[in-house]
């Protein structure tokens, strides 16, 4: 989840805004915004059934936890029977392509990555612009451009945001990095401010991963993609097929990594390993970390981020796809996901924990964002980590492929799509 605690900055008569005055009307935002362990077996899809509002595909699962800076205490998301909200759904930007994901950034303004056009787009009064930004910088190949994003929390302040993005290296190859920016505050122009980590694996773009999230602790994680090499992702020196840590101001490994004393550099950068894509990061209220990671042919999987965890992807000699997700025959202990797709994929994405009592039933599940099968699941899973219940609402399947789902100030989700040809757009989802 991008950070919520950001500011509507405070315009002076006659005179620009500053960033300083943001801080004076945090009130004023949020008003507006809603004006408008060892893991247990996960269980597969079962029999869709109405749930009383509206088509939704309901399905039951038998039973099987760091970052967003706002709490949402819900001490069992299934514990007591909620109603699900019947959902609305209105369009806010189109005529993007591959928006890869979205923030909001303050004063009713969304901040949209674009991967192939490798444009940093503002969305405001549903009107779309371009920030002056060096796209001619970033390296677009197959699944790799400029994808990730997050801003500070302290925005308001400092105007900071993060993107990861492919990048052409000195010696002409390519990589995929993370790299923060600044942005003026009429969101106009993004000025480099540092690049925070480089290095991750890139080959033909395939699997670039590039999820990223600021954990409550403050730490920047980012989600990696094992570049279609099969020995990333158990290779503790690289930093493809892993979730990484790292201090957002300065680029410096997370101190509270697992491996902080590593001659490697590189190595005390891992958070967890074991990775095949990891698409989607989310933090839930109770504090624990989750990452969504696509699958090969089968079982994309839902797991509970465990410091230092392996999660058992190692398709060698070659890359070999035909092994399982999570491999429990290698060494050591593997960490079992708590949900997997199945026999087959769907595509999951981008996820996000759903804050707010207005959203019912819903309240506390992990809404992922799903390409091939188009729709947004909503898992809930127990105080545990359990798999309890998977939910994915017809309202949200009438739209094509679903790149990413974020919460806004206000409580309504915003989705991203990805069907290509500059055929997308950004939607607001809201709990009738």
């Amino acid at each position: 989840m991008a950070p919520l605690g950001l500011r509507r900055p405070t315009r002076p008569a006659g005179g620009p805004a500053h960033r300083g005055s943001r801080l004076s009307a945090c009130a004023a935002a949020v008003l507006a915004a809603a004006l408008l362990a060892p893991a247990a077996p996960t269980a597969q899809a079962a029999q869709a059934t109405p749930d009383g509002h509206g088509p939704t595909d309901s399905r039951t699962a038998a039973p099987g936890s760091t970052a967003d800076p706002h709490t949402d205490p819900d001490p069992d998301p299934a514990a007591a029977p909620r109603a699900v909200p019947r959902l609305t759904v209105s369009r806010v930007a189109s005529g993007l392509d591959h928006p890869w994901d979205v923030r909001s950034i303050g004063e009713g303004r969304l901040l949209v990555t674009q991967r192939d056009r490798a444009a940093l787009t503002v969305v405001e009064d549903g009107e779309t612009r371009d920030v002056d930004f060096p796209s001619d910088q970033v390296w677009v190949s197959g699944e790799t451009g400029l994808m990730g994003l997050e801003v500070d929390p302290r925005f308001a302040d400092n105007g900071r945001i993060y993107t990861c993005q492919g990048a052409t290296t000195a010696g002409g190859g390519h990589d995929v990095r993370v790299v923060a920016w600044t942005l003026d505050d009429a969101a106009t122009t993004a000025t480099r401010a540092k690049v925070l980590l480089k290095g991750l694996p890139a080959s033909s773009g395939r699997h670039g991963g590039c999820r990223l999230l600021i954990a409550r602790d403050g730490s920047l994680l980012v989600g990696t993609g094992d570049a279609a090499v099969g020995t990333n992702p158990r290779d503790l020196t690289s930093l493809g097929g892993k979730t990484l840590r790292l201090d957002r101001r300065t680029g410096a490994p997370w101190p509270g990594n697992p491996f902080p004393r590593a001659k490697v550099r590189s190595k005390r950068y891992v958070h967890t390993y074991g990775h095949r894509n990891v698409q989607g990061l989310a933090q839930r209220a109770d504090g624990s970390l989750w990452s969504v990671e696509q699958g090969s042919f089968r079982d994309d999987e839902v797991n509970r981020l465990r410091n230092g965890g392996d999660y058992g992807w190692h398709p060698v000699p070659g890359y070999n796809e035909q092994v399982p997700m999570t491999d429990r025959s290698l060494p050591g202990t593997q960490v079992a996901a708590r949900w997997r797709s199945g026999p087959s994929t769907v595509a999951t994405c981008g996820a996000t924990f759903v804050r707010g009592k207005q959203w019912g039933a819903l309240r506390g599940a992990l809404a992922v964002a799903v390409l091939k099968d188009t729709e947004v699941l909503f898992l809930t899973f127990d105080a545990r980590g359990d798999l309890r219940k998977v939910r994915a609402p017809a309202a949200l399947k009438e739209h094509g492929r679903i790149r990413q789902v974020t919460q806004a100030p206000g409580g309504a989700l915003l989705l991203t799509t990805d069907n290509g040809d500059g055929n997308d757009v950004v939607l607001r989802v809201t709990p009738a």
